[in-house]
């Protein structure tokens, strides 16, 4: 059997990033950038207020408070994308809204929450301003000719807000992986109606699409594929010439059926393994013409687990993610991890929860046999355990975080 780190080092040295493609920011949303951007010009492009309420020179507001206001001279009125018309002189103030630009001779913001108006032409200052409260300065966000984004980070909404900001439509990005998703097996069938003798309903592929989806890249589900070889190989040759990539389950363990993998050895060159984990033990690895295929087991814990630990860094480095693999975190055990000496390492199904103060516990989820999928269902995590006799209830051990942990109690 080989190590796990092994695997995953020769899986991951075989594939770089896909080529960067030119996407309209609207589409963009969770890629990863290709391209340094920078900003044309300054954001904001000029001064403006950040609040509601009155541009004036901070010198006039000095020593105000509720029991001696100062008495400003209201010259005029200014919302938000028109230009100033009235300069602030001394004494005097201007009405303005946020996002307003500064008018000339204003230093400072006094809040309307601050403020009484005495009348249609005056203004109470309440507190004092100081030079700067309130004003947002040209160039505050981003200055002109500066780097906003680099390559390698990923872009969020908002991100793609700072992009519109930016004047950009379009951005250099690489492209999600289109991702060819296929289980193989005369005994699966999919849909309603009753159960033929040795038959069982598809579970792998349409969670195996959801976990593509979750990884960043775009499944495409070509179905349920006989044990036929013709129809196999045309099958994986078409996938092959279409997408990015290829996830199959099935097919891939010692004593299988032997179609898939010999359609597999004949259209491609694959490493087909047996892992030192449990469970996902059986995986397989290669490729047909220049297009990255993941053979996952066929039992549906075992193929989580084999995604979780395989394929999901393989699609994340494809698509240019830099955190291709999940870091163990820290958790307490929350009751005894027991297991025999067995060559392995064992990756338990768990659900973390989180105290007030930040400390993790794991428990089990349920079943751990590689067919009970409703406990891979209820976890949110993956229990580390190094070949051995486990972990002991309230000692530390690690997992592997597979979504939030859960607040205790709820």
């Amino acid at each position: 059997m080989r190590p796990l780190d092994e695997v995953l080092t020769e899986v991951l040295s075989a594939l770089e990033p896909l080529a960067p493609v030119l996407l309209p920011i609207a589409d963009a949303v969770g890629t990863v950038l290709a391209e340094a951007v920078l900003a044309p010009e300054d954001v904001p492009p000029f001064a403006n207020t950040a609040m509601d309420g009155y541009a004036v020179r901070a010198a006039d507001t000095s020593g105000a408070d509720a029991d001696s206001p100062r008495r400003l001279e209201v010259v005029g009125d200014l919302p938000a994308g028109h230009p100033p018309r009235d300069a602030v002189g001394p004494g005097q103030a201007v009405r303005i809204m946020t996002g307003a630009p500064i008018p000339d001779g204003a230093d400072a913001i006094v809040p309307v929450e601050r403020t009484e108006r005495d009348c249609a032409s005056a203004v109470l200052v309440l507190a004092p301003a100081a030079v700067g409260d309130h004003i947002r300065p040209a160039g505050g966000d981003a200055s002109q000719g500066s780097t906003v984004f680099v390559p390698g980070e990923v872009l969020g909404p908002a991100a793609i807000g700072v992009l519109a900001s930016l004047a950009r439509t379009s951005v250099l990005v690489h492209p999600r992986p289109r991702v060819a998703v296929i289980s193989t097996g005369d005994e699966l069938v999919e849909g309603g109606g009753p159960l033929a003798p040795g038959q069982i309903r598809d579970s792998n592929r349409p969670m195996i699409c959801e976990l593509v989806r979750a990884a960043g890249a775009i499944p495409v589900d070509l179905g349920i594929a006989r044990d036929d070889e013709a129809v196999l190989e045309a099958r994986l040759l078409a996938a092959a010439a279409e997408h990015d990539a290829i996830v199959t389950s099935g097919g891939v363990s010692v004593g299988d059926y032997d179609v898939v993998k010999a359609v597999l050895d004949r259209i491609g060159v694959l490493r087909w393994s047996q892992i030192a984990i449990k469970p996902a033990k059986p995986f397989a690895f290669g490729v047909i013409g220049t297009t990255p295929i993941l053979g996952l087991p066929g039992n549906p814990v075992s193929s989580n687990v084999s995604f979780e630990l395989l394929a999901r860094p393989a699609l994340r480095r494809l698509a240019g993610h830099r955190d291709e693999v999940r870091v163990p975190v820290e958790a307490v055990a929350g009751e005894a991890f027991d297991r025999r000496n067995d060559g392995k390492v064992h990756y338990d199904r768990v659900v973390v929860t989180v105290d007030a103060a930040g400390r993790l516990r794991a428990r089990r989820s349920g079943g751990q046999g590689s067919n009970v999928l409703t406990a891979m269902a209820r976890a949110n995590g993956l229990a580390v355990l190094d070949d051995g006799s486990g972990v002991p209830a309230g000692a530390a051990i690690r997992v592997l975080l597979l979504a939030d942990p859960v607040p205790e109690g709820a």
